[in-house]
C-alpha cells in the first residue's frame, strides 16, 4: 500500500521557518521525482519545487527559490522542504507528491502519488 504521509506544518510568522517532512511508503522511493505543490485557500494547485529520482538535481519555482530547499534521503524514504523566510503568500496546504516518469509542469493528474498535506499558516 502506497504511502506519502507529511508532517511539519504549522502556524509561524512572516520571516520565520519551518521544515516539512514526507515519509513515503509502498514503492521505491529512490526511482521516482519527489515533489512539493501547494494550494492557498481559493486557488489551483502551484508546484513549489521538485528533487529527482536518485537525488542531486532540485529546481524551485521561482516564488520560493532563494528560500527554500528541498532535500531527499532515500535510505530513509523520506523528502524534505526547509522554508525560510516565510511571507504571508506562502500560506497553503502543502503536499508531497511523487512521479515515476518526472519532469517538470506537471498537471495534478501527472502525479502517480499524493500525500494527504500539512497545512502552513504565514501570519504578519
Amino acid at each position: 500500500q502506497v504511502q506519502l504521509v507529511e508532517s511539519g506544518g504549522g502556524s509561524v510568522q512572516a520571516g520565520g521557518s519551518l521544515r516539512l517532512s514526507c515519509v513515503a511508503s509502498g514503492f521505491t522511493f529512490s526511482n521516482y521525482w519527489m515533489y512539493w505543490v501547494r494550494q492557498a485557500p481559493g486557488k489551483g494547485i502551484e508546484w513549489v519545487s521538485v528533487t529527482v529520482s536518485g537525488g542531486g538535481r532540485a529546481y524551485y519555482a521561482e516564488s520560493v527559490k532563494g528560500r527554500f530547499t528541498i532535500s531527499r534521503d532515500n535510505a530513509k524514504n523520506t523528502l524534505y522542504l526547509e522554508m525560510n523566510s516565510l511571507k504571508r503568500e506562502d500560506t497553503a496546504m502543502y503536499y508531497c507528491a511523487a512521479s515515476r516518469a518526472g519532469g517538470l509542469g506537471l498537471s495534478r493528474y501527472q502525479y502517480d502519488y499524493w500525500g494527504r498535506g500539512t497545512q502552513v499558516t504565514v501570519s504578519t
